[in-house]
């Protein structure tokens, strides 16, 4: 005989909402991951850690959407699976994806607002300057530092990079001689089985091999 779990799962409240996974049906997503997520991030602080470093040049007094929510909602939808800005127009609305981004109302706000369109979005995206990816990259170091219960006394940095082919007229886009096709080249460090960077690169320039310590 089947032995079915039906207790339910707790999660961290968001503000005065409580998250709890049951078995009782009612509003029904297939992104159950996303509690998990929210879980960690609430752990180790990463989704705070690079809202901190991005510069907002919005005034608070017209600010709809902060960033700090924007980023999570981009952030989990990729995590789920949703990759295009486009799946926005209806994840907006989706009430899980409004729970796990912990956004914060204003008071002319409800709870079934929802949240940034694709092209806020999109902003928030273009806004993002070359040395807000250098600080994004630290802000990745010193989380995977801190993931070792003793830091370590040496990191061992492999860079390498990899064809991205693509299929339109993306900006930046380049005809690559060895993998005789269009894309880009990115550039991705790992130490171990960890990946720490991943800068995307047009394919003009040389690709980097080899293990730096």
């Amino acid at each position: 005989m089947t032995d079915c779990t039906t207790q339910p799962l707790l999660f961290a409240s968001v503000q005065r909402r409580q998250i709890v996974a049951d078995f009782e049906g009612g509003d029904i997503a297939s992104d159950g991951g996303l509690p998990l997520l929210r879980e960690v991030d609430r752990k180790i602080g990463l989704l705070n850690a690079l809202s901190d470093i991005i510069y907002d040049p919005r005034s608070p007094r017209f600010i709809v959407h902060d960033q700090r929510t924007m980023l999570a909602q981009r952030v989990l939808a990729i995590a789920a699976g949703y990759e295009d800005l486009n799946d926005h127009n209806a994840l907006r609305r989706d009430t899980l994806l409004q729970t796990v981004t912990e956004r914060r109302l204003k008071p002319s706000q409800e709870e079934g607002d929802p949240l940034a369109s694709p092209s806020t979005l999109c902003r928030l995206e273009n806004r993002v300057q070359r040395q807000d990816l250098v600080c994004m990259a630290k802000v990745f170091v010193e989380q995977f530092i801190a993931a070792h219960d003793q830091a370590p006394t040496e990191l061992v940095l492999d860079f390498d990079a990899t064809n991205d082919p693509v299929h339109g007229n993306q900006e930046g886009r380049f005809f690559h001689g060895y993998y005789d096709e269009y894309g880009f080249l990115p550039l991705y460090v790992t130490c171990g089985q960890q990946l720490l960077v991943a800068y995307l690169r047009p394919a003009r320039v040389l690709g980097v091999l080899g293990t730096h310590t």
